[in-house]
């Protein structure tokens, strides 16, 4: 069994308040979970109003093919959102 994991740090622009950050936030693991069936969770700086950090995760029999969903997800989380990616790390561990 492989397990890959992602970990994310990204900052919002212009968000005022913290209930819009979590609006973006949700959107965004929402998308996550529903194209690439990817356990995810704000994992860190959840007090922050800018930044956030994301943690996310597949079972598989591969991490050859863990690693290329979380990387179309993070793809996609780059492309689709109005966000600033300060740190992204993909790691697979087999169990």
């Amino acid at each position: 069994m492989i397990v890959s994991m992602m970990q994310i740090i990204f900052e919002i622009p212009d968000i005022a308040s913290i209930k819009e950050k979590r609006r973006v936030i949700k959107s965004i693991m929402q998308k996550m979970r529903q194209k690439f069936c990817l356990s995810a969770a704000e994992v860190d700086l959840q007090d922050s109003l800018c930044f956030c950090q994301i943690g996310a995760a597949l079972v598989s029999n591969s991490h050859v093919h863990g690693e290329a969903v979380l990387q179309k997800a993070f793809n996609m989380i780059e492309k689709e959102n109005p966000v600033r990616i300060q740190d992204m790390k993909i790691h697979s561990e087999e169990f």
